[in-house]
């Protein structure tokens, strides 16, 4: 099992702008120099607590400060960009990275940066889909380029100037175009059949109930069995929230502190989705909302405690919702920095040689 690194990253609303993004760098490149394979962040333009609003400029950041992990956008909200800003902007990344990057694709999920970028009441998942597929022609095509769609219109026809280079829209360095993936968050979700249907791979996210987190593979079988593509777990990523250290003791004060990073991160996820996607933090379909508490939510989705401890819930996790490729280390504020850097060096050093030797044995 390989370990990555996912972050969303929820900062308390008075901390210093600087501070976090400083601290969300200094993650990635933590991340980097304790052999994570990859590592991706989200990106939202009205949120104060999620305030990393570009994920291809936070990541061109760190172009020369990592070295070997692989960065990746974790998401591009594509309905909230035009398809031929993506295709530009990604290109770029990808050149600058040389080739160490993926692109993480979604419809965006905050509905505060749709109604700022007037969508809010259109079909976004269709923007979604009419956007990456521009994108996708683009990076096939040559100009002069003439895409029309429902929501966006791209073309270079009368402004094209070969010789002297106008009218091109980049290409990435990775061909056809660099791995794609999609972050689920629904149960039973039919966008990780269509994407496996598609060549993309699936990262669950750790804000989903256990149960239905498991509810993912199946549906990526269906998606590759579709189009007779082998259904390899080794391309299934889950991202969870864990923390790690010395000793139990210590993880449990820090993790289960209601004024602590994990209980504030999930508790602003609550106060999102309760509006509309409570579901996500149910343990069965037919559970009332009344049920769902901040208390239970952060009892079923946090995983804290020593190495061993650690070690042991990863691999009951893994038994219940089955083989998985990649670990996703889902990061949080630093409010101690210390203890925050010290539970990666512990998961990379400690937790994961404990997990794969148990599940070569």
């Amino acid at each position: 099992m390989n370990l990555g690194f996912f972050t969303m990253p929820i900062h308390p609303l008075d901390k210093d702008w600087r501070t976090s993004l400083r601290e969300d760098r200094e993650a990635f490149i933590l991340a980097d120099k304790l052999g994570f394979t990859i590592g991706l962040c989200g990106e939202h333009a009205t949120d104060k607590a999620e305030n990393i609003t570009s994920t291809a400029i936070f990541l061109a950041t760190l172009v020369d400060a990592t070295k070997n992990i692989k960065l990746g956008t974790g998401t591009v909200n594509m309905p909230n960009t035009h398809p031929v800003a993506v295709a530009a902007e990604i290109a770029m990344l990808d050149h600058l990275l040389d080739g160490r990057f993926v692109f993480g694709i979604s419809p965006g999920g905050l509905l505060s940066d749709a109604e700022a970028f007037g969508n809010l009441d259109a079909d976004r998942n269709a923007m979604f889909l009419e956007c990456i597929n521009q994108v996708l022609k683009i990076w096939e095509g040559e100009p002069p380029y003439n895409l029309k769609g429902q929501f966006w219109n791209v073309a270079v026809e009368r402004q094209f100037f070969p010789e002297i280079g106008q009218g091109y829209i980049p290409k990435p360095l990775q061909r056809p175009h660099p791995p794609i993936v999609v972050t689920a968050v629904a149960p039973f979700s039919k966008g990780v059949t269509e994407a496996a249907a598609r060549g993309w791979e699936p990262i669950s996210a750790n804000f989903l109930m256990p149960e239905w987190v498991k509810s993912h593979w199946p549906k990526y079988v269906e998606g590759c069995q579709r189009v007779g593509r082998p259904a390899d777990p080794a391309n299934w990523s889950i991202a969870k929230s864990i923390f790690v250290a010395d000793d139990d003791k210590t993880a449990e004060a820090y993790a289960n502190d209601p004024d602590g990073p994990y209980w504030y991160y999930y508790r602003q996820l609550y106060t999102k989705l309760k509006r509309g996607r409570i579901e996500l933090f149910k343990t069965r379909r037919d559970q009332p909302d009344s049920e769902v508490t901040l208390e239970g939510i952060c009892k079923e989705l946090i995983i804290y405690g020593s190495p061993d401890k650690v070690a042991d819930e990863i691999l009951k996790f893994r038994e219940h919702v089955g083989d998985f490729g990649t670990l996703l280390y889902a990061g949080k504020d630093w409010r101690d920095p210390a203890l925050g850097r010290r539970s990666m060096q512990l998961l990379a050093e400690k937790v994961m040689p404990k997990v794969n030797a148990a599940i070569k044995r």
